[in-house]
């Protein structure tokens, strides 16, 4: 079964998500943050990361740089509602660094699993 690491620093978000990928059968592992995320990450268990931008302790441009030194094959998903700035300029840079998919904030979530299990299904 496929590990996704969700990075969040929004709990309803961070729960709807965990919630809605454990429904289709995935092994879910949550972080509030960068930092969390990056103690938590474990290359043999997670296949996919998606990770928010904008957060403290870390941000995820940081996370996918980090973990993709790690894991390079594994599949990356941003996710940004881009603070003052808006999300493009965020989500570019993340789709720079490494990023296969970027959502901008809001979505939905069942479309994010969707992608989710594209990305997953290539792999």
């Amino acid at each position: 079964m496929a590990g996704v690491m969700v990075v969040e620093d929004d709990p309803a978000l961070r729960g709807l998500l965990k919630e809605a990928l454990e429904k289709r059968k995935y092994v879910v592992i949550t972080a509030g943050d960068g930092r969390e995320a990056l103690a938590k990450f474990r290359p043999s268990v997670v296949d996919l990361v998606i990770t928010d931008l904008l957060m403290p302790e870390e941000d995820g441009l940081m996370v996918i740089m980090k973990i993709k030194e790690m894991k390079p094959s594994i599949k990356m998903i941003a996710i940004s509602g881009g603070g003052k700035a808006g999300p493009g300029s965020y989500l570019l840079m993340a789709n720079k660094l490494g990023a296969d998919l970027v959502f901008p904030k809001p979505f939905l979530p069942s479309e994010l699993v969707q992608k989710v299990k594209e990305l997953l299904d290539k792999h």
